[in-house]
């Protein structure tokens, strides 16, 4: 069975390569694309973060020297990953040879190599897509100070079954190695993360425990104590992806170094555990051992480990051991476990530790549940908004809102159940129009500046940070109210200024340089803040796209921009000057001799169309309307298939194949279908696109001979009803009610709507049987 899924998800993900292909500009390449993909589930599985694809290869007459594919350097400077990717476009999974694996591995340590070692920097152009990596590497001494882990990635769309090195030392550095086969990602799409697992017994660490015996279905806790040794170990290996993902992006933790822990350590070990509050830990599993001569119990292993609460007492741990080169054996750290049992509420509940085992932290305020009604209510409007069709185009169409990965392809599924619909879910959802809570955060946050109190809290030093950092500060201040239609419509405007800037930019060879994730929203803010924020975002809104002036506007201010900083940059680091505000009150304060007169026509005016806020019934009301159009677009005849497959296999319970038996009744006879039906209909329809979607296939054949049939059928109107009953009262075929019913037709007591010309049709079938032409 899963060899089956994981050639369907190997398919899924070649088609949403080519899928990418098709509407990315000239210049983009399959195995970047992959990269990208490869890299966003890591970074949404917490294994990776702030990465960026970029493409570098030397080749010499050897051949190909080293290789790079992408990259992601901590904003902290402590860990640095690199990626190497193998791509093959076959349509069925390839296995990768130990001597592949291990050659392109070594094409990424060659790399680092170079890099570390100054000299790299300066043999590669200004304008190539890694020079500000190994600029960074090169000169910026907090590299040297911080830097202790690099993971370099081995990333490949094949089969990796014959093991890679653990890892090594190079330069002085720890180097760990990773496979991220196919295989790997399937995992992760399965799961949004593959847990870490533990084995304190097997490395020699002993870490003894005590439980709280009060038994309940929720959680199991147990106190420990771990050594400070132990606790550094596992630290180098897995570093920040030990910590809770709530917690990593929404207290914005960095690895630095808490003075008063590295004192303690330095100075006082022996006092560590009376002074330090210890950490705070959950786990899918535990397997305890005992301990020898009867002195109690231990953590052998554990499944999934997370630390909600500690992660810079185990941070500082580290540092000081690594970079002190300090003997840390006396060192000794309480830990409070959680095994949270019921998996089903396991986020929620890991969640809400992380909160309240963080609520002494200044950061609390960040909403630790991912602000879910405020994504709930963006999913809602973006299910129903439908934006304005473009020029030349007839179809409206809607921006996707992903609100959990995986939505896009899971609706699409469950929507484009016949080759017809699949057609029309595409045109109606274009992939380019699909969003995420990161790239919505980029947008908005890259428009227009905030302030909390006197300091400046939103800008485009911080978007360059990477998608982590920036969406935990638009969490933070810039996302506390509640969206609505107005809202949203706003945002799609500073979607498409983004997008359409990053057009404009261009891709290599045709492009203004190399440094878009810079330029562009250094750009937008810029003119942002020059036009007052006064930019009319309802007539993008309306047009779906920017007008000409505004684009050739844009293409010279990304010009001056990014020539402006490559001249500013202190030591020519200049993404590393790009973070910072300085960066942003440099260029703000410049105006680059741009004249913006030409922009008139794209800025509000008093002619400006008021627009008018949709109430929240309003919204689900259309929610309601677009779901029993759903359910009303599934021919009766499948419902009746539906009906009878749930009832053989016991996919669905007696309760649900009735309900598609009354679903279908509803739907023939123009019936009013109940919310409660309405409900019940989606969840069936859900079960049948997830376990059986070949019960949809025929679905269009099904309207094919509907049409056809109706085809032949004879139009009902006021002439034929008046005949059936001159005929009828010679010939007394129709009983009384039925006659009644088509006098009140021909007098106007009732309208002829669908459901009554269906119920004369009926009338007009039983009197041809008898003779009625």
């Amino acid at each position: 069975m899963e060899n089956k899924e994981l050639q369907k998800f190997y398919r899924d993900i070649q088609e949403e390569i080519n899928a990418s292909l098709i509407s990315e500009e000239e210049g983009t390449n399959p195995e970047q694309i992959f990269t990208e993909l490869a890299l966003s589930y890591l970074s949404e599985a917490g294994e990776t973060e702030n990465y960026r694809v970029c493409f570098d290869e030397k080749i010499s007459k050897r051949g190909v020297e080293h290789k790079i594919n992408g990259y992601s350097l901590y904003e902290n400077y402590e860990t640095l990953d690199l990626f190497v990717t193998i791509y093959n476009g076959d349509s069925t999974i390839q296995s990768v040879t130990k001597g592949d694996a291990d050659k392109t591995i070594e094409r990424a340590v060659k790399f680092f190599r170079n890099a570390i070692y100054k000299d790299y920097v300066n043999e590669i152009e200004e304008s190539s897509e890694i020079f500000d990596l190994a600029q960074t590497l090169a000169n910026v001494p907090e590299v040297k100070e911080y830097l202790t882990r690099v993971n370099i990635f081995l990333i490949t769309n094949g089969e990796v079954k014959s093991d890679v090195k653990i890892s090594d030392t190079i330069a002085g550095y720890t180097i760990f190695y990773r496979t991220i086969d196919i295989n790997y990602l399937f995992n992760l799409s399965d799961k949004t993360r593959v847990p870490i697992e533990i084995n304190f017994e097997l490395a020699g660490y002993k870490v003894p425990c005590i439980v709280n015996e009060s038994e309940n279905s929720d959680y199991q806790s147990w106190l420990a104590i771990i050594s400070g040794l132990a606790l550094a170990d596992i630290y180098e290996q897995y570093g920040a992806r030990l910590l809770e993902q709530n917690v990593r992006s929404f207290l914005q933790f960095t690895g630095k170094i808490n003075k008063g822990i590295r004192n303690t350590i330095l100075k006082e070990q022996h006092m560590f555990m009376a002074f330090n509050n210890g950490i705070a830990a959950t786990a899918e599993e535990v397997t305890i051992t005992d301990l020898p001569n009867n002195q109690g119990k231990a953590i052998a292993q554990v499944k999934d480990f997370q630390i909600v609460n500690g992660g810079q007492t185990t941070a500082s741990v580290y540092h000081t051991w690594k970079k002190d080169k300090v003997d840390i054996s006396n060192v000794f750290v309480p830990v409070k476990l959680t095994i949270v049992k019921n998996r089903e509420n396991f986020s929620e509940i890991v969640g809400r530790i992380a909160e309240y085992a963080n609520t002494q932290n200044r950061v609390s305020a960040s909403d630790l549940s991912s602000n879910k009604e405020n994504h709930v209510l963006i999913e809602k409007l973006s299910r129903t908004i439908w934006a304005p069709p473009i020029s030349g185009e007839t179809t409206q169409t809607r921006w996707f809102f992903e609100r959990s990965r995986g939505q896009y392809k899971n609706e699409r599924i469950r929507f484009g159940i016949t080759p017809s619909k699949r057609k029309q879910f595409d045109k109606q959802n274009p992939r380019s129009q699909m969003f995420t809570k990161e790239s919505l955060a980029k947008f908005i946050n890259s428009y227009e500046e905030v302030y909390n109190g006197k300091k400046l809290v939103i800008g485009p030093h911080i978007v360059v940070r990477g998608s982590q950092k920036n969406y935990a500060q638009f969490l933070n201040y810039n996302f506390s109210f509640k969206p609505d239609n107005i809202w949203f419509e706003d945002a799609i405007a500073k979607a498409i200024l983004f997008s359409s800037a990053e057009k404009v930019y261009g891709v290599k060879p045709n492009a203004i340089g190399d440094m878009r994730y810079i330029t562009v929203p250094y750009s937008l803010a810029w003119l942002g803040y020059k036009l007052n924020y006064k930019l009319d975002l309802y007539k993008i809104w309306k047009h779906q796209s920017l007008s000409d002036t505004l684009k050739s506007k844009l293409h010279e201010v990304m010009s001056k921009i990014e020539d402006y900083i490559k001249t500013k940059a202190p030591g020519s680091l200049y993404g590393e000057w790009a973070k910072k505000e300085e960066c942003w009150n440099a260029i703000k304060n410049e105006s680059f001799e741009i004249d913006l007169e030409s922009l008139k026509s794209d800025l509000e005016n008093k002619l400006t169309e008021k627009r008018k806020k949709l109430t929240e019934d309003e919204t689900q009301k259309a929610e309601n309307e677009a779901s029993l159009n759903r359910l009303k677009s599934i021919h009766v005849k499948t419902w009746k298939k539906i009906e009878d497959w749930g009832r053989e296999t016991q996919n669905l319970t007696q309760y649900q194949y009735d309900m598609a038996s009354t679903l279908s009744s509803k739907i023939r006879n123009n019936r009013t279908i109940t919310d409660i039906e309405r409900n019940q209909g989606e969840g069936i329809l859900n079960i049948v696109a997830e376990v059986n979607p070949e019960l949809f296939f025929d679905m269009d054949d099904f309207f094919i001979e509907d049409n056809s049939k109706k085809v032949e059928e004879v139009e009902i109107t006021l002439d034929l009803i008046e005949r059936i009953i001159q005929w009828d009262k010679k010939n007394k075929r129709l009983d009384a009610y039925k006659y009644r019913f088509m006098a009140d037709l021909l007098e106007g007591k009732m309208t002829l709507t669908d459901r009554n010309k269906f119920l004369a049709r009926l009338n007009l079938k039983t009197v041809e049987k008898y003779g009625f032409r």
